[in-house]
């Protein structure tokens, strides 16, 4: 069984840090942002137009893997909950999941997308389109 990590691309964004990114793309200071995509993964966009909702999977690259229990949304008021209950980017494998939409396409390999809270520098590990209905 292949268990390798692809890295497709990176967001380039306005939110510099942690402390700055919402945590959610529908709530203030998510941005429009660019995905800088790998060439090696050019052929995999055929097919995306502007406007194409899409969910795009992240890599956490600054999450700590080693919490299991978190204060949900970090207020210190709630009780501690596993951290598979809530959305929290510090788990295990931390893979961000962004619902945006397909703003425009750049040359050369640039996805611009918006609502995203994501901070610069993140890894894209995939891209999906949205599931009908959604």
């Amino acid at each position: 069984m292949d268990k390798e990590l692809v890295i497709i691309g990176t967001i380039r964004s306005d939110i510099k840090d942690l402390a700055s990114a919402p945590k959610m793309e529908d709530e203030a200071g998510a941005v429009r942002a660019r995905v800088v995509m790998d060439p090696a993964y050019a052929e995999g966009l055929d097919g995306l137009k502007p406007g194409a909702r899409l969910e795009l999977f992240t890599w956490f690259h600054k999450s700590d893997r080693s919490v299991l229990k978190v204060h949900p949304r970090g207020i210190k008021d709630r009780p501690l909950r596993g951290v598979f209950s809530t959305r929290s980017p510090v788990r295990p494998n931390p893979i961000g999941l962004h619902r945006v939409t397909l703003v425009a396409m750049e040359e050369p390999l640039t996805l611009v997308v918006e609502p995203l809270e994501a901070i610069d520098g993140t890894p894209v590990i995939d891209i999906k389109p949205k599931p009908r209905g959604e």
